[in-house]
């Protein structure tokens, strides 16, 4: 019989504070840059109401082969549920038994902000201080832990389509000690040192004007081709760094449709997140330059990350046992 430990998603966030996540990323980024990863294209399947993601993946380095299956329902806020469902199964690297199954919304939620904050700790400036973030849906928080990981932020401003969800957001982190303000677009970009935005918009969510010199750019949502938060111009003017290469050629939004319209190339990217943490390319090289991360999310983020969530889970007695 083989035992396979639960984790909820309280489960899950206690054993994955953001710094150990950050640092999962870092290595997980590293091997596959170094081409050890094994990670297959994402495999898609929609309905008529959204879509399944099925992401599998293998990192000998962090000892992690798992597959995450995540479900992303766009209407499902008017049913009261959740936009995004997932589980991650977690497999022993040696024998290939089932160790851990993982409610994969907030290891979703928690990898993909910390590549967020990875990013912003190899390309924003220093002494950045605020932090604009733009859709205050479920990856937001994570998104706004995640820079504070990594920067020393005094102010964060928060905007959404509909207000009211930039206004819980803006509460629940000034409850915790988070200076932070709900406001509009415009004013939240302008000035603004580090931009996140994560939403579903098929236009841009922000005016390339408004982003200020030196402005670093992280851009989470966006995950189809026929996707958009940043403008055209932006990304024209911005030094753009990607997760993968491949995955943001078939599935970035932001850059397909510039490359598409004759604008831009993929050969005009900067370079990848491993490319950076591996020094093999330069990240920002002046403090007026604008810096942007695209991310698509990779099956390679979910495996580092449960793998990195199980080893502590097991070390604090977090979670519950099921005999198969």
């Amino acid at each position: 019989m083989t035992t396979l430990r639960v984790l909820t998603a309280d489960d899950v966030r206690a054993a994955l504070p953001m710094p150990d996540a950050i640092e999962a990323m870092r290595v997980a980024f590293a091997e596959l840059a170094r081409g050890q990863a094994q990670s297959p294209q994402r495999l898609h399947i929609t309905t008529e109401q959204g879509t399944a993601l099925f992401m599998p993946a293998y990192l000998p380095q962090s000892q992690a082969l798992a597959q995450k299956i995540v479900s992303v329902f766009p209407q499902n806020p008017k049913r009261g549920l959740p936009t995004i469902h997932g589980l991650v199964i977690v497999l022993d690297p040696e024998t290939g038994a089932p160790l851990a199954l993982l409610e994969g919304a907030t290891l979703t939620a928690i990898r993909t902000a910390a590549a967020t904050g990875l990013a912003t700790d190899l390309l924003a400036r220093p002494e950045s201080q605020v932090l604009a973030i733009i859709g205050a849906g479920g990856q937001a928080y994570d998104q706004v832990r995640a820079v504070l990981a990594v920067r020393e932020i005094r102010e964060v401003r928060v905007a959404s389509k509909r207000g009211q969800s930039a206004q819980a957001l803006a509460q629940r982190l000034r409850e915790e000690g988070i200076p932070a303000r709900a406001t509009d677009v415009r004013s939240a970009v302008q000035g603004a040192d580090i931009l996140c935005a994560a939403t579903d918009s098929t236009t841009p969510v922000f005016l390339d004007a408004d982003v200020k010199p030196g402005a670093h750019i992280n851009l989470i949502g966006a995950y189809t081709p026929e996707m958009q938060e940043a403008p055209a111009a932006t990304i024209l003017r911005a030094r753009v760094f990607v997760d993968d290469v491949m995955a943001a050629a078939h599935e970035a939004g932001d850059i397909i449709k510039v490359v598409r319209a004759g604008l831009y190339s993929m050969n005009d990217l900067a370079g990848t997140l491993g490319q950076l943490v591996l020094g093999e390319v330069p990240g920002r090289e002046s403090p007026e330059e604008i810096t942007l991360f695209k991310s698509v999310g990779l099956a390679v983020q979910d495996a580092a990350a449960a793998a990195r969530a199980l080893a502590r889970a097991e070390a604090l007695g977090l979670g519950s046992s099921v005999m198969l």
